[in-house]
C-alpha cells in the first residue's frame, strides 16, 4: 500500500489532522511520500514515517511543466497504488494518469467542480459536503470519511502564563482570525459573562480587528491572546468550556479535540458542528452571529451542575464509536487499496 499525499496548507486543525492522518496510516503499514511546500512547520512530526518532496508549486507555464514532471517521477519511482490531493488548490497537480486511484480530500464546499478534473473519487469528510459535490454536478465517486483527533487529556496549562486567576471561568477558542471564524462574536459574549476570561489561540489578519472589539466592550484585561499552538491540548485542559463560535465551519475537527480533552463545548449552528453536536447532549448550540444566546449557552455551563460533566460524557461516547483513529483509519485504507490491504 503505498501513497502519496499533496498537501499546500499552512498550519491549523486540518493540518493537525492531516499529520494525525499520516501517522495512523503509517502505523498500519501504508508506506507514503508527501509533496508540500517548504518551512510546514509541522513537517518534523511526519516526516519519521513520509518522506517529504518541499516544491514550489507555482501556475506559470514553465514552472508548472518541470512541477508536473517531477511529480510523475516520484510516482514512477514510488510505485504509488493511490494519490491523494487536500482541497481543491491541491488538486490541480492530480495528474491525468490511469495507473493509480487519484482522490481529492474535501474539508469544506467547493465552489465548483473544475480542480477535480483529473479525480476519480472526492473523499468529503460531512455528508452536507458530498451533497453538495453532487449538487454542483459531479457524477464519479464520492466517500464520506470524516477526521479524528489524536488529542488526549494532558496537565492543564498553569494560568498564570496567561495572567489568569485560578478561579476564573476561562473560555477557549482557536482557529485562523479570520471573519468565518466569528471571533468577534465570541467576545462580545463572553463580554457579557462578568469575571469571565477568553483565551484565543491563532494569528491572522483579523487581531487587529478583534483587539478593537475587546478594548469597545470591555474586555481587554480579560482577554488573553496565546499566538499559534501546534498543541493545543494543555491550553484546553486549562479552559472551563471550548467554544466554536464560527459562521461558517464545514466540520470543526476543534469540537473532537475538545472532546477528546474531557472539555463542554458550545457552539454556532454552524454546518460542521450541528453535525456533530445534538443540541443539549454533546454540547450546546446557539445562533450564528448571536452574542447574547452564546453567552447564555456559557452561562448555562458555568451554572448549571452536572451539565457540563454529562457533555462530556456524551461527547466521549460518541468520539469513541464514530471518530477513533482506529474507525477512520480503516476506512481510508478500505477507500484508498481495497483488497491491497490484505496482501
Amino acid at each position: 500500500m503505498r501513497l502519496i499525499h499533496i498537501h499546500l496548507g499552512i498550519k491549523g486543525g486540518a493540518e493537525r489532522f492531516f499529520v494525525a492522518l499520516v501517522n495512523g496510516l503509517a502505523a498500519r503499514g501504508v508506506e507514503q511520500q508527501a509533496l508540500l511546500f517548504p518551512d510546514r512547520v509541522w513537517r518534523d512530526e511526519i516526516e519519521d514515517v513520509c518522506k517529504i518532496h518541499e516544491m514550489t508549486f507555482s501556475r506559470s507555464h514553465i514552472s508548472r511543466f518541470f512541477t508536473n514532471r517531477k511529480i510523475a517521477k516520484i510516482i514512477d519511482e514510488f510505485r504509488a497504488d493511490a494519490i491523494v490531493s487536500w482541497m481543491p488548490q491541491a488538486s490541480r497537480w492530480i495528474p491525468a494518469r490511469n495507473d493509480l486511484l487519484r482522490a481529492a480530500r474535501l474539508g469544506d464546499y467547493p465552489e465548483k467542480l473544475d480542480y477535480f478534473e483529473n479525480c476519480d473519487l472526492l473523499i468529503c469528510n460531512t455528508p452536507d459536503i458530498a451533497r453538495h459535490c453532487a449538487d454542483i454536478g459531479w457524477k464519479r465517486d464520492l466517500k464520506v470519511i470524516s477526521n479524528f483527533t489524536e488529542t488526549k487529556p494532558v496537565p492543564a496549562l498553569d494560568r498564570k502564563l496567561l495572567d489568569t486567576p485560578e478561579d476564573a471561568f476561562v473560555v477557549l477558542g482557536m482557529g485562523r482570525f479570520v471573519d468565518r471564524k466569528g471571533f468577534d462574536t465570541l467576545i462580545r459574549a463572553v463580554a457579557r459573562l462578568d469575571g469571565a476570561y477568553l483565551w484565543l489561540l491563532g494569528d491572522g489578519e483579523e487581531e487587529g480587528n478583534l483587539r478593537r472589539i475587546a478594548a469597545e466592550t470591555g474586555l481587554s484585561d480579560r482577554l488573553r491572546f496565546g499566538g499559534w499552538v501546534k498543541d493545543p491540548g494543555a491550553h484546553l485542559a486549562a479552559c472551563d468550556a471550548f467554544c466554536i463560535p464560527s459562521t461558517h465551519e464545514p466540520l470543526g475537527n476543534v469540537v473532537l479535540e475538545a472532546w477528546a480533552a474531557e472539555r463542554p463545548v458550545v457552539s454556532t449552528t454552524s454546518e460542521g458542528p450541528t453535525w456533530l453536536i445534538e443540541d443539549g447532549v454533546q454540547g450546546l448550540l446557539a445562533p450564528i452571529g448571536d452574542d447574547e444566546a452564546l453567552a447564555n449557552c456559557l452561562a448555562r455551563v458555568r451554572g448549571e451542575q452536572g451539565l457540563g460533566a454529562a457533555m462530556v460524557a456524551a461527547g466521549a461516547a460518541k468520539l469513541k464509536a464514530e471518530f477513533s483513529k482506529d474507525v477512520i483509519a480503516e476506512r481510508y485504507i478500505d477507500t484508498l487499496f481495497g483488497s491491497r490491504k490484505a496482501k
